[in-house]
């Protein structure tokens, strides 16, 4: 009975271990990768992004698995979908001081 007794005293001190690790780490990393595949299926053309590199566009033309991102007047640059960090359309654009 003393080793059945032992296991439990471990069980009690992993169990929650475990759970506090699952509920920190691995399911809100989930919930954003989540948010990240909902985010790119749903790119469009004329959305503002900002890719993985800092690089600010509108998206041209969506591919697959490419993007074509206008980054100015007769400039486009081809990006994998991968590397576009998040999607501007809806925030307020600053202007610009010339």
């Amino acid at each position: 009975m003393p080793q059945q007794s032992a296991l439990t005293q471990m069980l009690f001190m992993y169990v929650p271990i475990i759970l506090i690790f699952y509920f920190l780490i691995i399911r809100p990393q989930r919930q954003q990768q989540k948010k990240l595949k909902a985010m790119l299926d749903n790119l469009k053309k004329n959305d503002d992004i900002v890719t993985a590199s800092g690089i600010h566009g509108t998206v041209a033309i969506v591919k697959e698995k490419t993007v074509v991102v206008r980054v100015d007047e007769g400039c486009r640059i081809e990006f994998d979908r991968e590397s576009i960090a998040s999607v501007t359309s809806g925030e307020v654009k600053p202007e610009v001081v010339k």
